[in-house]
C-alpha cells in the first residue's frame, strides 16, 4: 500500500509539472509563461561602464578595443569552451585510475511454503581497474589534448575577430561623423548661394527661378544631413553593442584622421602570406583538429585489441531471522579480446582513416583560403592608397571650381545652374574623400586580421 501511495505521488508531481508549463490554448493565442519562467534578464546581467571611463572625455581606439575584449560575449564563450576542453583531458586521464563504487542494499524475500520472510542488508564495494589496453587510453588523452589546443587557438581567433569587428564599427562611426560634418559644410555653401540668388533677385538682375533652384538645393542638402545623422545614431548603437555594452551607451570619440600614413605597410605580399600561414590561429586550430583525427585512428584500433582488467568486490550481508553475517569477497584479473565483430572493426578503422584524410584536406583548403584573403586584402589596401590620392585631387579641383562658379555668378556672368552643379560636384568629392580615408583604415585592419596580427601592421 505504501508503495502504491509513493508511486501515485510521483506521477501526480510529474503531471503538475507538465500542466504548469502547458501550451497555448489555441493557435491564434499567445502562450503565457508561468511565474517561475526566467524571461527578463537579471539586474546583474547588465554590463556596467568601465571603471576607467571618464564621461565627456574622448575614447581612443585602443580603449574601445580594451572595453570590447572585456565585455563582448564572443571572447568569453570561446574561453569557456576552452575550459570545457581542459576538463575533458581530466575525464580522459581518469581511465588510468581504478574505479571504485560503494553502496548498500536491502533485500526482502519470502517463500510460499512457510509464508515467512527474510530481510538481507549490508554494504558493498567494487573496484575495477583497466591495466592494459594497447594504447587506447593514451590515444584518448592525446585526442583531448589536441582538442584543448584547438579550443585555445579558436579563443585567440575570437579575440582577433572581436578586435577586427570593433575596428570596423569604430571607423564606420568616424566615417558617418565625417560625412555629417561634410554635409554641414555643403548646407553652409548652399545657404550662401541662396543668399546670393536673393540679393541678385532683389536687385532685379536675376529671376525668381534662381531663388527657387537655390532653395531646392538647400532643402536637398538638409534632407541628406538628416539621413547622415540617422545613420550616425545607428552606428553608435552598433559600436556600443560590439563593445559588449547596451546600445544606449554613449561615448565621445575623436575625428577621422586627416593625415594618413599611406607608406605604413612596406612588406611584400608573399611575406605577409607566409606570416599568415604561420600565425593564423584558425589555421593552427585546423592543424590541431587534423592531428586529433590521426590520434582517433589509434584510439579506434585499440578498441578491438586485447585489454586486461582487474576487478574486485566486497560485500557484507546481514540476514534477519537467520542471525548470520556473510562477508563474501572476490578478486579477478580478466582478459577481453573481441575476436570477431562482424567486420565492424575494419569499417570503424576505415572511417577513422577517411576522417583523418578529410581533416588534412580541410587544412589544405584553409591554407589556400588564407592565401587568397591576404592577397585580396593586400591589393585592397594598395587600391585604397591610390583612391585616397585621387580623391584628394578631386576634392581640390572641386573646391576651386566652386570658387570660380561663385565669383562668376556674383559678377553676373555665370548662371545659378553652373554654381549649383559645381557645389554638387564638391559635395560628392567631399564624401568620396571621407570614404577613401575610411577605406584605408578599414583595409589596414582587414590586412592585419587576415595575417593573424593582434596589432596594426608596421
Amino acid at each position: 500500500m505504501k508503495k502504491l501511495l509513493l508511486i501515485s505521488a510521483m506521477l501526480s508531481g510529474c503531471a503538475s509539472i507538465r500542466k504548469d508549463v502547458g501550451t497555448a490554448p489555441e493557435p491564434s493565442k499567445q502562450w503565457t509563461p508561468p511565474a517561475n519562467t526566467v524571461i527578463a534578464p537579471k539586474a546583474a546581467d547588465a554590463n556596467p561602464l568601465p571603471d576607467n571611463y571618464t564621461p565627456g572625455m574622448p575614447v581612443s581606439l585602443a580603449q574601445v578595443i580594451d572595453i570590447a575584449l572585456a565585455n563582448n560575449p564572443s571572447t568569453r564563450i570561446a574561453w569557456l569552451q576552452a575550459r570545457t576542453a581542459q576538463a575533458q583531458i581530466g575525464i580522459a586521464e581518469s581511465a588510468w585510475y581504478p574505479q571504485v563504487d560503494v553502496g548498500a542494499s536491502i533485500v526482502n524475500s519470502s517463500t510460499p511454503r512457510d509464508g515467512g520472510g527474510h530481510t538481507s542488508y549490508g554494504p558493498f564495494a567494487e573496484i575495477n581497474w583497466l591495466l592494459f589496453d594497447f594504447g587506447g587510453r593514451a590515444a584518448s588523452v592525446e585526442a583531448a589534448r589536441q582538442t584543448l589546443i584547438s579550443s585555445n587557438l579558436l579563443h585567440n581567433q575570437s579575440i582577433q575577430d572581436v578586435i577586427f569587428r570593433t575596428q570596423q564599427a569604430y571607423y564606420s562611426y568616424l566615417d558617418a561623423r565625417a560625412l555629417l560634418a561634410a554635409e554641414d559644410a555643403t548646407i553652409k555653401e548652399r545657404q550662401m548661394s541662396l543668399d546670393a540668388a536673393d540679393a541678385r533677385h532683389n536687385a532685379g538682375v536675376a529671376t525668381i527661378a534662381d531663388v527657387l533652384q537655390a532653395r531646392t538645393a538647400l532643402s536637398q542638402a538638409q534632407l541628406n544631413r538628416e539621413t547622415f545623422e540617422g545613420n550616425l545614431h545607428t552606428i553608435e548603437g552598433l559600436l556600443a553593442t560590439t563593445m559588449g555594452l547596451p546600445a544606449t551607451t554613449r561615448f565621445e570619440f575623436g575625428e577621422l584622421p586627416l593625415d594618413i600614413p599611406t607608406k605604413r605597410v612596406a612588406e611584400a605580399v608573399d611575406q605577409l602570406i607566409d606570416r599568415a600561414v604561420t600565425q593564423r590561429p584558425d589555421l593552427a586550430a585546423a592543424r590541431a583538429d587534423a592531428e586529433r583525427a590521426n590520434v582517433r585512428i589509434r584510439q579506434v584500433r585499440a578498441q578491438y585489441l586485447p585489454s586486461v582488467a582487474l576487478s574486485s568486490s566486497l560485500a557484507g550481508t546481514w540476514t534477519t531471522g537467520a542471525g548470520n553475517f556473510s562477508p563474501p569477497h572476490q578478486i579477478s584479473v580478466g582478459l577481453r579480446w573481441p575476436i570477431f565483430t562482424g567486420f565492424r572493426n575494419v569499417y570503424d578503422v576505415r572511417a577513422a582513416e577517411i576522417e583523418a584524410q578529410t581533416a588534412q584536406e580541410d587544412v589544405r583548403a584553409l591554407v589556400q583560403q588564407v592565401n587568397l584573403q591576404v592577397w585580396t586584402s593586400y591589393y585592397s589596401l594598395k587600391t585604397a592608397e591610390q583612391r585616397l590620392v585621387t580623391a584628394r585631387d578631386l576634392l581640390s579641383s572641386a573646391e576651386q571650381s566652386v570658387e570660380v562658379a561663385r565669383s562668376r555668378y556674383r559678377a553676373g556672368v555665370g548662371s545659378i545652374l553652373d554654381l549649383l552643379t559645381a557645389q554638387s560636384a564638391l559635395e560628392s568629392a567631399r564624401a568620396q574623400e571621407v570614404q577613401a580615408r575610411t577605406d584605408w583604415f578599414l583595409s589596414v585592419a582587414q590586412l592585419a586580421h587576415d595575417t593573424g596580427s593582434l596589432e596594426p601592421l608596421p
